[in-house]
């Protein structure tokens, strides 16, 4: 089969590899598109290197078509050839197939086309796990998303919109604000003309300060927002895209009882991740098929120009998702 290979001057390449030998527990996927990350680019530099026993090539979300399910995989799951999902993976999605654990696939969305579905296991899955299982987000909460045009907000605002929670978030032009409108943030903040300090001082004055933020750029911003939160609220970081040493009071921390909670979708075991996907399945999917959540697609390319989709994620122009399809 073909995959997407970094060349030593980290170029990408459409090259033949090995086909996957599926294990007992796995169901082989026959790609039809896979979503990037920026994680996909983290370790295409060589900072964000795969778990033990994954392919070397890029790729964390995919959908496509089973076409083998291993013996195990057919006991312990009700899997079968023909059936459409979508899959959490470690690691290489960038490819025509995929050997994926029985538990690490979920099956499609009603009213969702593959490249939709594609964009889902990653992002879903990173937006769940911060915002109810580390955020424990509840209805009525305020959540501060910051960069409200990442591919992860356009998943965490609706998300959090539909379990009830109001929503800040933070863009960088007013053209920016005007494109992600469509996700319902109650509060947005173009932060070139506006003070996002003085917006949070203000919310809070008002009775609708933060109980969760999920940051994903850190530095001096982080540094002062966070001393402006409800008492007990929970800042995650995801990334430190702004910088990696804010100037943090902490007494203010102590006094509010905020914790700062660090936190990755990858580095979670597999029993941990199952357990999202599950109750993805359960608790979001009928918020997906009602149409109240759904992922935001930028572009869609096909696989043979990865490079140009990474550019887009390089320069930080898309809102939402870049998908690549796989003939």
């Amino acid at each position: 089969m073909k995959a997407i290979l970094v060349q030593d001057d980290r170029s990408l390449i459409w090259a033949d590899v090995p086909d996957p030998v599926t294990g007992p527990e796995d169901c082989l996927v026959k790609i039809e598109a896979a979503a990037l990350n920026r994680a996909d680019l983290m370790q295409r530099e060589g900072d964000y290197p795969p778990p033990p026993g994954c392919p070397e090539w890029m790729g964390l979300e995919i959908a496509g078509t089973i076409v083998e399910v291993g013996p195990e995989a057919a006991v312990k799951s009700n899997w079968k050839v023909g059936d459409k999902v979508c899959a959490l993976l470690g690691g290489g999605g960038y490819a025509e197939y995929a050997n994926v654990k029985y538990d690490m696939l979920m099956p499609v969305p009603k009213n969702c086309t593959m490249v939709e579905a594609a964009a889902i296991p990653e992002a879903f899955a990173t937006a769940y796990l911060n915002l109810f299982m580390e955020g424990g987000l509840k209805p009525g909460n305020t959540l501060l998303m910051n960069a409200g045009a990442s591919g992860l907000a356009s998943v965490v605002i609706p998300m959090a919109k539909a379990f009830g929670a109001r929503v800040i978030t933070t863009v960088l032009s007013d053209e920016i604000a005007a494109s992600i409108a469509h996700l319902k943030a109650d509060v947005v903040v173009n932060t070139r003309k506006t003070d996002i300090v003085e917006v949070l001082k203000k919310e809070l004055a008002d009775g609708h300060g933060v109980d969760v933020a999920i940051d994903c750029l850190g530095g001096d911003v982080m540094g002062k927002c966070i001393h402006f939160l409800t008492h007990g609220a929970r800042w995650i970081m995801i990334a430190a895209l702004a910088g990696v040493k804010p100037e943090i009071d902490l007494k203010n921390i102590y006094v509010r009882n905020v914790r700062i909670i660090g936190s990755t979708l990858r580095s979670r075991t597999p029993a941990v991740k199952a357990r999202i996907l599950s109750e993805l399945v359960e608790k979001v999917w009928p918020k997906v098929e009602s149409g109240e959540v759904k992922p935001t697609i930028y572009k869609v390319l096909p696989i043979t120009e990865a490079e140009a989709a990474h550019d887009i994620l390089y320069r930080g122009e898309n809102v939402g998702k870049v998908v690549l399809t796989v003939d």
